[in-house]
């Protein structure tokens, strides 16, 4: 049987607005500087008023995606056997995702944030201090960005292999989700070596990307495709 409609635009709606709202605030970002290049970064950062408020603003929209993920692993339903273990690691995964993101923004929003003005406004024979501790701020925010993304990429992934296999909503867009997972998983190694390094400038693009394809095809598929899940069921 295909999912109700009402949830399944529920976990469509939820996963579409996440992608939005972090759209929107990441374009709110300052981002001006080579971010490997600390003392213009954090200058940059210092003079920013709205900082904490985008990072606030990019975990709720992690937190709507994650959401949507949630619902949407519940919606399908998976039957027994490896597509249900599938699909609880996968639930794990994207809750685990979702803490060590907000532990990130804590990082970055808040404490990084108060470093960077500390540095700013400290007379000269501190600077040298407070700009170690900034950047200890900024290499700690790397590692948790790192591991953040590729747990956020293993339950893209999964959820992927879920709706794939469930075969209850577009194969396509699940194989789009988990595409987006290796997007992720990419970033993370990436960030674990050489931080925001131009090397993740494709995956990060392409993470972007497929999550833009997959959320909105099943935003589309929920509110006005009344037949897909059972046209993708037949084809399965």
């Amino acid at each position: 049987m295909p999912p109700p409609r009402s949830q399944l635009r529920l976990a469509a709606t939820l996963t579409f607005a996440g992608f939005v709202v972090s759209l929107v605030a990441g374009l709110l970002h300052a981002d001006s500087a080579n971010a490997n290049d600390h003392p213009a970064t954090f200058a940059e950062y210092a003079r920013s008023g709205i900082w904490t408020a985008v990072h606030l603003g990019q975990f709720a929209g992690m937190a709507l995606l994650i959401a949507g993920l949630l619902v949407l692993l519940f919606v399908l339903k998976a039957p027994g056997g490896s597509l249900a273990w599938t699909a609880r690691f996968g639930a794990a995964a994207a809750v685990a995702a979702l803490a060590l993101y907000a532990a990130l923004q804590a990082v970055d929003g808040v404490a990084l944030k108060q470093a960077v003005d500390a540095w700013a406004a400290a007379a000269e024979p501190e600077k040298a201090v407070r700009f170690a501790t900034a950047e200890g701020m900024r290499w700690l925010e790397w590692g948790m960005r790192s591991y953040q993304s590729v747990v956020l990429g293993t339950a893209l992934v999964l959820t992927g292999a879920v709706v794939v296999g469930a075969r209850s909503v577009s194969r396509l867009a699940g194989y789009a989700m988990a595409l987006s997972g290796l997007a992720y998983l990419a970033q993370g190694w990436i960030l674990g070596i050489e931080g925001f390094s131009p090397a993740n400038t494709i995956p990060t693009l392409a993470g972007i990307v497929l999550i833009l394809v997959w959320s909105g095809w099943l935003l589309v598929s929920a509110w006005f495709g009344k037949d897909a899940p059972a046209r993708d069921r037949q084809r399965g």
